[in-house]
């Protein structure tokens, strides 16, 4: 995904206390960060950043307007709330570097798909909260969704907090921690799949005679449509789906032929198995 550079802004932030660290400001993290910019929800000089290479860290500080670094424990001391955007398997050796910075005070803000708010706990060897996160990568344009579950030491107000920065790049919900994989397998993955079933429609398109272009952007704007009528009319799929199939017209033709091919039945395994993946990856 290309990366954008996030204009500058004079309006005051919305959470001007809060001191927000982005240790491994990668794909995801660098997709919230620029969209705390853009939200307004914090000022440049309220974020610090890091990425793995010095000369990374120097364009992006150049890009984003922001202090970016490779220094994970300056970062960590300089901040309220630290976001932890490395990999699952680089959580551990992150939280023993930033373990002389962190306090009780703190609150650590994963989304590192699969592991656990309590072994975050124990590798800081402290009460501090820890919040685990899974958004997924339409949150760059604001449409993301996120699942949020509070670990031990959370308080009410940590956890407001924590869904007011990721309502800023989508919609928050809050889930017991036995359903984080099952988010990992829907919406952390889920726009893989999405992106194949638009691209299908759009062969189609193109198979029944329709201009590629044209194609792709009706298969996309169907199903951005389809998807807005589900969130914002609160029906049920399957009463929006009547609504469209008329009898003996070309719809119900199009259903059967999506039934015959296990569409739902494969769409039902892919969230399964994406599923039984992150609760693998959690046991190593």
């Amino acid at each position: 995904m290309a990366e954008r550079t996030v204009e500058s802004t004079e309006v005051a932030a919305q959470l001007p206390q809060v001191r927000v660290a982005v240790l491994g400001a990668g794909k995801m993290g660098g997709i919230l960060l620029q969209a705390f910019l853009k939200q307004n929800l914090f000022a440049p000089e309220q974020i610090h950043a890091t990425v793995g290479h010095a000369e990374r860290a120097l364009a992006l500080s150049t890009q984003w307007g922001v202090d970016v670094t490779t220094n994970n424990l300056e970062a960590a001391r300089q901040s309220d709330l630290i976001l932890l955007g490395v990999k699952p398997m680089q959580v551990p050796g992150l939280i023993e570097e930033i373990r002389p910075a962190l306090t009780t005070a703190k609150t650590l803000i994963s989304f590192a798909a699969s592991v656990k708010t309590r072994a975050i706990e124990e590798a800081a060897g402290m009460e501090i909260a820890v919040i685990r996160a899974m958004p997924n990568t339409p949150s760059a344009l604001g449409a993301g969704a996120a699942a949020l579950c509070r670990g031990r030491f959370v308080s009410a107000a940590q956890m407001e907090l924590a869904e007011r920065i990721f309502e800023t790049v989508g919609r928050a919900v809050v889930v017991d921690e036995k359903h984080m994989d099952a988010v990992t397998g829907l919406s952390g993955s889920g726009p893989a799949y999405i992106y194949i079933i638009i691209e299908a429609l759009a062969e189609a398109g193109v198979k029944v005679g329709l201009p590629r272009d044209i194609a792709t952007e009706l298969a996309a704007q169907t199903t951005f449509g389809a998807a807005k009528m589900v969130l914002e009319t609160g029906y049920h799929p399957a009463m929006l789906k009547d609504a469209v199939t008329t009898p003996a017209g070309s719809t119900i033709d199009g259903i059967m032929a999506l039934e015959e091919g296990g569409l739902r039945v494969t769409l039902i395994k892919a969230v399964m198995r994406a599923t039984e993946r992150a609760k693998q990856l959690a046991t190593g």
